[in-house]
């Protein structure tokens, strides 16, 4: 699918002189490795030139923000209450969204340092097995009548609405389900960002785009082939590490005929997840407020900023 028309587009060497010229990276090597996702890559360089500018742009949106929701409450003659800043990160599974999203709330938390800037997934929103097994939708899971989109956008609304210490359910990739105990607390933040491949969709029940809450969005995209590269080397790393943990979902995997676990993940691929891209996650990029193109390596060579 092309890149929608609706976005002025900028390569890299461009992108990077939009800001100021005192916007430095705040980040370490070390760090950077550690907020990294499996098997993703990105560099300094990277930071530099794509997420410094980025968080400079977001800066001049929360300012923007901050100013409409105290010119709101003195319109209509109130104080103005804490309003958190929200911003969603979408695309498919093993393009990169969580190491964008952890970069994010680090970057802004560096240069915001009064303020608290939190992070959550959606993957804690989904069903449990159990109930996914219950209906019938276990081979679905991942498509959007696999999670419980009444209560992703209840916990928005509460975000929203700057209740305390809301519950967010934890998800685990090593156990590959929802777990019940520990949940995340999202308390009060001055921004939430909010990374999932279903936070730009329409639930077929609701009258309401989860994306409606959101003040920025960002849409991290690659072409399919690419993308299935990566989940399929995603997978590998996780079965070299499942060998020593029995209690790890892709043990079962590790310990198996590797040719036989590539096959398989090659059929998720193709029938879950491909399909889940090309059906619901795709179609939703044009709702993006900016689109993140990567390249071969993870290597961002485009950046689309929506005109309208």
């Amino acid at each position: 699918m092309a890149l929608p028309e609706n976005y002025n587009y900028y390569t890299r060497d461009e992108w990077c002189n939009f800001h100021g010229k005192n916007q430095l990276n705040t980040v370490t090597q070390e760090e950077l490795h550690s907020i990294a996702a499996l098997n993703d890559r990105i560099s300094l360089k990277d930071v530099q030139e794509i997420y410094v500018p980025l968080r400079h742009l977001l800066h001049i949106y929360l300012h923007h923000y901050q100013h409409l929701v105290e010119d709101r409450a003195d319109f209509r003659g109130v104080a103005a209450t804490h309003t958190p800043f929200l911003i969603g990160i979408s695309g498919s599974v093993a393009v990169g969204k969580s190491t964008t999203a952890r970069l994010l709330q680090l970057l802004l938390s560096r240069s915001l340092p009064n303020q608290k800037v939190q992070l959550i997934t959606t993957d804690g929103f989904l069903y449990p097995n159990a109930e996914l097994k219950r209906q019938g939708i276990l081979n679905r899971k991942g498509f959007p009548e696999s999670y419980d989109m009444e209560k992703l956008l209840t916990f928005l609304d509460q975000v929203k609405s700057n209740q305390p210490q809301i519950e967010v359910p934890r998800y685990s990739h090593q156990v590959y389900d929802v777990l019940n105990d520990h949940p995340d607390i999202i308390d009060q933040p001055d921004v939430l960002i909010v990374e999932g491949i279903n936070i730009l969709q329409l639930p077929s029940n609701q009258q309401i785009y989860v994306s409606d809450y959101f003040d920025f969005s960002i849409y991290v995209d690659a072409k399919p082939d690419l993308i299935e590269e990566w989940y399929l080397d995603r997978f590998k790393v996780l079965l070299d590490t499942a060998l020593q943990d029995p209690e790890n979902y892709y043990y079962q995997y590790a310990i198996g005929d590797r040719d036989e676990a590539l096959k398989m993940a090659h059929r998720v691929w193709r029938d879950v997840n491909l399909k889940n891209l090309r059906e619901y996650i795709l179609p939703t990029r044009n709702r993006a407020d900016l689109i993140l193109h990567k390249t071969q390596h993870h290597v961002i060579d485009k950046i689309g900023l929506r005109r309208y």
